[in-house]
Formats: C-alpha cells, sequence, structure tokens
C-alpha cells in the first residue's frame, strides 16, 4: 500500500486523511494490470478518458512510475490513424468492445501527457509521448467544425469510419482543455503548431458564443460545468453559467445530479463540479461538495459511482470506479496546490490559441 507519509499533501478535513487517501491509492493501483492499463475496474471495460484520469490521480498521489505505464500503454496500443477506440474489455487492448473512436477520449491524452510531465519534469517522458500526443490531436482536429465545435466521434473501421459531425458540449469543452496542453506541450519541444493555435481560439469561441452549435443535452450536469472547467469560460461568464443552474443539479449534502430530473447524485460528477468551483476561485463551496459525497466511499477507499436519493434509495449502480475515486484525488489534490494539478486545471501554465473574440 501507499505509505500515507506519500499522500500528506491530499488531506482535506472531513473528505480524506493521510490514511484514507492512500487506501484510495491503492484501490486505483490495485485495479491497473501489470501492462498498465487501468479499467473502470477489474472486469469491466477501460476507455481512453477514464483511464487517462485515473493516471492522472496517480501521478498527484506521487506514483509517477503506474501514471507513466499507464501512459505508455496509450502509445502501445494506439491505432495509425492517432485514434483509439472507444472501450477494451478489462483494459485488453485485444478485445475490442466498442470500436468507435471518440474526440475528447482521444483528445485527453495531452492533458495526461502534461501533467506527468510537471509533476515529474522529466524530458524523456515528453519525447516518447510527443508522437502519441501529435497524432491524437490531429486525428481530433481533422473532426472540427467549420463553426469551431468538434465532432464527437468516427464510426467504427468496420462502418467506414464516418465522422459523426454532430458535437457535444462536454466533449468539446474537455478537448479545450486538451489542445491547450498539447500546445504547451508543444512549446515545450519548441516545435510551434500554428494551426492547434487557430482551432483552439475557434473552439473556445463556438462554446462562449454559439450553443446551437452542439446537442442540446442540458439535462446532463456536464453540459452545465464542463465549459468551466475545461477553461473556455471564465470570471464573470463562469460565475453566471455555475450560478444559473446550481439549485437544478446541487442536492445539498448529497452532491451533483448526473441528470434531470433523475434523483441520482453521482461521484464523478461533483468531483468534477467541485474542480470547477475550484478553477473559479470558491474553494470553499468546492470543500462543500467534496464532503457532501463521503456516503459515497465504501469499505476499502474506493467509491460508488451514484446514489439513488428518492424512492428505493440506495446505491446505484453497484460498481466501485478508478475513475470516480481519481476524479475525488484529483480534486483534493487541486485544493491542496498540487502543482502539476493546479497547472493543468488552473490554466495559468498553458497557452490560449487566437480567439476571434479578441480580433
Amino acid at each position: 500500500m501507499t505509505s500515507p507519509g506519500r499522500t500528506e499533501h491530499l488531506v482535506l478535513p472531513g473528505v480524506l486523511t493521510a490514511d484514507e487517501a492512500a487506501e484510495t491509492v491503492a484501490g486505483i493501483l490495485a485495479a491497473q494490470r501489470e501492462d498498465g492499463a487501468i479499467p473502470w475496474f477489474r472486469g469491466h471495460h477501460l476507455d481512453v478518458w477514464d483511464h487517462t484520469e485515473a493516471a492522472m490521480a496517480l501521478d498527484a498521489a506521487g506514483e509517477h512510475e503506474a501514471a507513466a505505464r499507464a501512459y505508455e500503454w496509450l502509445a502501445r496500443h494506439q491505432n495509425t490513424d492517432g485514434s483509439w477506440f472507444a472501450a477494451y474489455d478489462d483494459g485488453d487492448a485485444e478485445r475490442v468492445t466498442d470500436r468507435g473512436r471518440e474526440s475528447n477520449f482521444c483528445a485527453y491524452i495531452a492533458v495526461g501527457v502534461w501533467h506527468h510531465y510537471i509533476a515529474t519534469g522529466d524530458d524523456a517522458f515528453i519525447d516518447r509521448m510527443w508522437p502519441a500526443v501529435y497524432a491524437a490531436t490531429e486525428f481530433v482536429l481533422a473532426l472540427q467544425q467549420p463553426g469551431g465545435e468538434i465532432g464527437w466521434k468516427r464510426e467504427s473501421p468496420e462502418e467506414g469510419g464516418t465522422p459523426v459531425n454532430d458535437a457535444l458540449l462536454t466533449g468539446s469543452s474537455s478537448i479545450h482543455q486538451a489542445l491547450r496542453c498539447a500546445l504547451a506541450i508543444a512549446e515545450q519541444r519548441e516545435e510551434p503548431q500554428p494551426d492547434w493555435e487557430l482551432a483552439v481560439g475557434a473552439l473556445r469561441h463556438a462554446i462562449r458564443r454559439h450553443p446551437e452549435r452542439f446537442l442540446d443535452k442540458s439535462h446532463y450536469s456536464m453540459d452545465w460545468y464542463y465549459p468551466v472547467l475545461g477553461g473556455a469560460l471564465t470570471d464573470a461568464e463562469a460565475k453566471e453559467r455555475i450560478e444559473g443552474h446550481w439549485d437544478a443539479f446541487v442536492v445539498p449534502g448529497l452532491g451533483v445530479r448526473c441528470v434531470l430530473p433523475n434523483p441520482w447524485v453521482t461521484g464523478g460528477e461533483s468531483c468534477e463540479l467541485a474542480l470547477a468551483l475550484w478553477v473559479m476561485g470558491e474553494s470553499d463551496r468546492a470543500l462543500e461538495i467534496l464532503q457532501s459525497i463521503q456516503h459515497l466511499r465504501a469499505e476499502g477507499g474506493m467509491y460508488w459511482t451514484g446514489y439513488v436519493f428518492e424512492g428505493n434509495r440506495a446505491v446505484w449502480p453497484e460498481e466501485l470506479t478508478t475513475w470516480t475515486a481519481g476524479s475525488l484525488l484529483l480534486a483534493v489534490a487541486a485544493l491542496g496546490g498540487d502543482e502539476a494539478t493546479t497547472a493543468v486545471f488552473s490554466g495559468e501554465r498553458l497557452p490560449l490559441g487566437l480567439d476571434p473574440d479578441c480580433c
């Protein structure tokens, strides 16, 4: 088990003690395969976005070798077009269960690689990972639409690889953060990518000014807070967005609804909202959200995905996912001032791109 001494920076009153943090980190490590893959839990599937989120949590906890193995798994199993498939059974690269290729999944490698680099200062790592980041970014940007938004995915190769040009606000907001991290990696390597700068500016403009360019998923909480978490909305715009739907999505003492009007709070969405609040400078409210989901902590240190709080009240589904635990550790790391986590989510060290609003 991870030594409690290595998780002292993950202590947060009412959320985690050092021993509890160590237990949660150990739970993620126990789910990681020897080849570096991190499925949702052993026996379930792996998707590369959640795999990366869990790897970032390991870096936040000081488990840099395990995190590096997770990123090396991505590099080894990247498709020739720069993508990854949407789901792998138990993290086994030979057992693909969904051969679609989702844009926000593929983009997220840049966030993880930049986070690992800041955490470790490992120049050799960033050099090894650059081809994978470059190819993934190019795959994603091939799905960018004339209005700046990013198409959702490409269908499986067996279905002709047809692009699905409909754009998801949550996915495009996550890609906005990923593109900025990719630009930071390119700058670190002194390989400027002016086309990427134009792309991220056009994407931010679409998110800020053209909601009609995205499918209407406004009943999902992720569509509410992700433009803030992904860095596209800041300052007054961010505050206005969060305040506008706070009462609809936040259930006091229990967490954040996943989708309206369902009486179901989820740990991942709650932790991501806490991160978005921290980004806005509202650490007190972020702490309250994290404290409110402690009812989801299970024996052994992992976290249930969600809880149904009306009718037949129950934990549902009965699964303890690495990405839920990972999102909590990252939120705690941000509130605790972890350098890599704060740099990635605050955007302070990330290039902005060329925003049409400024021209």
